[in-house]
Order: C-alpha cells, then sequence, then structure tokens
C-alpha cells in the first residue's frame, strides 16, 4: 500500500511539472504588426525603448505623438539595423517645431506646434521557394512597412497634445498584399522642470484585411487581422543638472501581456552620451524573455549643424546573433 502511495505522488509530481513547464501562450505573438513594435532608431532601442515621455535630444513621435512639440532645430535621422536570418529593419524621420522655445524664463507662453514624418521598413529575404515536387523556384522575400505622420500642439506650458496617422503597406507574396490605416494618441504633461510623464494609446483602428481569392478563386477567403491596441504610461527624469536621464514606461494592450521598460542616458562629456535599458520586461508570462540593450551617441559640431553617429546593441533572444543598430542624426 505504501508503495502504491509513493508511485502517486511521483506520478503526481512528474505531472505537475510537466504542465508548469509548458511556455504560456501569449496572443500577442500571433498578432500583425510586430515589426513596428520593435523600436525605432539607436537612441530609443538603446534605453530600451522607454521614451514615450522624454522630450530632450533628437526627438521621434513613433514614441509619442505629443512629443515633437518640444524639438529644438531641425532632426533628420536615420538609422539601418544588423540582423539575423536575412532580416531587415531600417528608419528614417523627420521632426520639426514650429513657434518660439517655451523654455526661456519670464516670457509669455504662446502655443507651439510640432511635426513628425516617419518610416520603417522591414523584411526577410532570401527565402527559398520550392514547388510540390521540392524543386527550387528560386529566392522569395517579404516586406513590410509604417509610413507616418505626426501633429502635435503645446496648449500651455505644462501640457502637449499630439496624434499620428499610419499607413501599413505588407506583401507576404508575390501579388498578395494588404494595407492599413491606423492611429496613435499620445500626451505630456511637465509636472516640473526636471519631471515629465506621458500616456499614449497605439494603433488604434489598425488591422489588415486579406483576400486570397486571387490565389485559390472560389476557395479564397477575406480574413481580418486586427493589431494589438496598446496602452502606455512613461515617466522621465533628470537628474546631475540634466546631464542624466532616467526613464521608465508600463504597457498594456488586448494581446494578453502587459510589459515594464526602463532606460537611461548619460552625457558623460560634451559630444558623448551612454545609454543602456531592458525592453520587455513580462509581468504576466515570465516565459518571454527581455531584451537589455546598450548604445551610445558621439556628436560633431559644425557652425550650426550637428551631426551624430548613433550606435545601439539590443540582445535578440532565439536569434543567431544579437542586433547591431547604427545610424546618423542631422540636427539644423
Amino acid at each position: 500500500m505504501k508503495k502504491l502511495i509513493k508511485t502517486g505522488i511521483l506520478i503526481s509530481l512528474l505531472f505537475a511539472s510537466v504542465i508548469t513547464a509548458q511556455a504560456q501562450f501569449s496572443d500577442l505573438n500571433s498578432m500583425p504588426g510586430s515589426f513596428s513594435r520593435m523600436g525605432f532608431g539607436a537612441r530609443g532601442m538603446a534605453m530600451g525603448n522607454a521614451m514615450s515621455a522624454v522630450i530632450t535630444g533628437d526627438l521621434v513621435s513613433y514614441y509619442n505623438p505629443a512629443i515633437s512639440v518640444f524639438q529644438v532645430g531641425n532632426s533628420f535621422n536615420a538609422s539601418m539595423t544588423l540582423l539575423s536570418l536575412d532580416r531587415s529593419l531600417n528608419f528614417i524621420n523627420f521632426t520639426k517645431r514650429f513657434g518660439e522655445p517655451q523654455d526661456i524664463p519670464g516670457a509669455k507662453f504662446s502655443p507651439s506646434a510640432g511635426i513628425s514624418l516617419g518610416f520603417i521598413s522591414s523584411g526577410v529575404s532570401r527565402i527559398d521557394g520550392r514547388d510540390d515536387e521540392g524543386i527550387s523556384t528560386g529566392d522569395l522575400s517579404t516586406s513590410e512597412m509604417q509610413y507616418f505622420c505626426a501633429v502635435s500642439g503645446q496648449f500651455s506650458k505644462k501640457l502637449a497634445i499630439g496624434i499620428s496617422f499610419k499607413l501599413y503597406y505588407n506583401k507576404i507574396y508575390e501579388g498578395l498584399t494588404t494595407t492599413s490605416l491606423g492611429c496613435d494618441l499620445g500626451l505630456l504633461y511637465i509636472i516640473n522642470d526636471d519631471l515629465t510623464v506621458s500616456i499614449v494609446i497605439v494603433d488604434l483602428l489598425s488591422k489588415y484585411k486579406w483576400d486570397t481569392s486571387t490565389f485559390y478563386g472560389s476557395d479564397g477567403q477575406v480574413t481580418e487581422d486586427q493589431f494589438p491596441l496598446t496602452k502606455k504610461i512613461g515617466i522621465a527624469y533628470k537628474l546631475l543638472d540634466s546631464k542624466l536621464i532616467a526613464a521608465g514606461e508600463f504597457e498594456t494592450s488586448n494581446g494578453g501581456v502587459n510589459f515594464l521598460r526602463f532606460g537611461a542616458e548619460y552625457n558623460i562629456v560634451n559630444n558623448l552620451y551612454l545609454r543602456c535599458g531592458i525592453d520587455r520586461i513580462a509581468l504576466n508570462n515570465h516565459d518571454i524573455p527581455a531584451r537589455p540593450s546598450a548604445g551610445l551617441t558621439f556628436n560633431y559640431k559644425m557652425k550650426s549643424t550637428t551631426i551624430g553617429f548613433n550606435y545601439a546593441y539590443v540582445v535578440e533572444p532565439y536569434s543567431a546573433w544579437n542586433a547591431h543598430v547604427i545610424g546618423i542624426d542631422i540636427n539644423f
């Protein structure tokens, strides 16, 4: 009898360990637009993408449509990402503010506006195509892109609001493409000279609609894939006379996962900035690995123009090697 009880306990423990060892499933993994959730550019990705409340330096409305109104000068930046498995991920952005700076002591407030235009391109190349008999039909490729235009306004010394309109394009196979329109909403509030907070809603109305009747005739189907609706709350704090910026974010979505992310930027000398961060700290699914990152920027000033050379190193779980992001910023 004792032997039977011991055997039953052993089987129960073994069964329990097998159940708890199974990876947790997340709807987010199967939802479209994953390329657009990897981040934007070397600066943001080096800081763990915790950028929605950061309003200094070269700004990109990808993180928050409200922040372009805080851009100093005209900012153009471009980045390319070195990835494994024949993948590509590239970024281009231009940000400009209209109106006078609001940080002049004693100056009367006047409303101002900002605009940010951007482009994200991703894809996979050199996919080995085969027919039903296994004979090579040549290389295939897929591509996915996002174009965005964001406008923002600063309506008081403390409050800025913005909206971003986005166009997605996806080519999954020759002749099989889809497009989608969506938008982001953002708010930024300045608590004091050092502390800012943000609220952002991402991918309102975004979805892909596929029609496979071109390939399968009457057997084809029309399907819709909804993008995850994402909500973020961010905070940024400046320390050491604004030489150090620390930022954090909480993200939740209908994809079933809540994330934390953190980042920091330190102006170690006049033209050199060091960065580090950690992205995708999953609070309710510990099978999703976090993504640490680090990077730097070196600025070279020429009269009224500043050229910045950017680099970010991002850990990519399950990849043959980690990501390297190389970029350039031009502020004029």
